[in-house]
């Protein structure tokens, strides 16, 4: 069953540090029409940094790629953020997913996925060595209730 999309955006940009910041505040923006928490809009926020963050330093991490992110607003209010890159892949997404595993050398913690996964309801990784890698975040923001007038 296909869920409903009620509004979208799409972006693409070069492998550099400086855009996951773009790409954080850029998620951030456009799930600010949802009405989220200012807790819900820190969890997306950290949930699409790492995502970014591990493209970044996992799939080009000595050369310059693209990274495509697509946000969804689908039915139920629910955000859903995808972070594609064309890089290396992962060899093993289980061991990968592991909290402390990391490829990026001792000054990385190995925390990404679990920080995903714990900032959103639902992750998803997609992976083929040498052909890259696909993330999907989802998380369903609460409806508030609107003061009467």
């Amino acid at each position: 069953m296909k869920t409903k999309t009620n509004n979208y955006i799409n972006l693409e940009f070069p492998s550099r540090s400086s855009n996951e910041a773009f790409a954080r505040m850029a998620v951030a923006c456009f799930a600010a029409q949802m009405d989220p928490t200012l807790n819900e809009l820190e969890d997306i926020k950290t949930a699409v940094s790492e995502a970014v963050t591990n493209a970044i330093v996992h799939a080009y991490p000595s050369t310059l790629g693209k990274i495509q992110l697509r946000a969804k607003i689908l039915e139920g209010n629910v955000l859903e953020v995808f972070i594609k890159d064309r890089g290396r892949g992962i060899a093993d997404i289980d061991q990968a997913r592991q909290p402390m595993f990391t490829t990026g050398g001792e000054e990385r913690s190995g925390m990404g996925f679990t920080i995903m996964e714990s900032f959103m309801d639902k992750l998803l990784v997609r992976s083929e060595p040498e052909k890259g890698t696909v993330v999907v975040l989802k998380k369903r923001i609460a409806a508030r209730v609107k003061p009467q007038k």
